[in-house]
């Protein structure tokens, strides 16, 4: 699971998940301005920073819809083992 660091690594402005932030593929993490002055290039590994992904709710809500869909899935398991 992507870690969603909750700050600029340069400036330390807090980012919330939903917040626009830029890592690399180290999953470095930087603001939009830090990202521009930094011409999207992490200092640290060298790598491009791309968008970071937003997270709509938090890993708990997931981990709780994934436990109810797993009946589901087992279900779905065994009558494709079946066939």
């Amino acid at each position: 699971m992507l870690l969603m660091k909750p700050a600029c690594e340069a400036c330390k402005q807090s980012l919330s998940h939903t917040d626009e932030a830029y890592i690399c593929s180290y999953e470095c993490t930087f603001c939009n301005a830090c990202n521009a002055r930094m011409q999207a290039v992490c200092p640290n590994c060298g790598g491009k920073l791309v968008l970071r992904p937003t997270r709509e709710s938090s890993p708990v809500a997931v981990a709780i819809r994934q436990a109810a869909r797993a009946p589901l899935l087992v279900q779905i398991m065994a009558i494709l083992r079946r066939r």
